[in-house]
């Protein structure tokens, strides 16, 4: 799906995308880069999610727990989307994976 010297050329870019607001790195400056895009892209849904979270986190109790299992799930999709992007891999997260296709950036 991905040209091989756009995956090599863009890999880092691609795992920056993951880490919060430098979701952004990719989307900018990799523009002409299907794969950075992509990358980026899975990393804004994760991101939007995680202010989602945050505020969410403000409800007693019901809140913390909500936040606690999110939390857990945003690491492990960070570090996962990290490992994969530098692999040279296409991979779409779990649960918020089908909302990358809905951003037209």
């Amino acid at each position: 799906m991905f040209d091989p010297k756009d995956i090599e050329k863009n890999k880092v870019l691609a795992a920056v995308g993951y880490l919060g607001i430098l979701c952004f790195v990719p989307l900018l400056l990799a523009k002409d880069s299907k794969y950075a895009k992509f990358h980026g892209k899975q990393g804004l849904i994760l991101f939007i999610a995680e202010v989602i979270v945050t505020f969410v986190n403000v409800l007693p109790l019901i809140g913390q727990v909500i936040w606690l299992i999110a939390f857990i799930y945003f690491i492990v999709m960070t570090i996962t989307g990290i490992v994969k992007a530098l692999n040279g891999e296409k991979w779409e997260l779990p649960i918020l994976g089908q909302y990358t296709d809905k951003i037209n950036i």
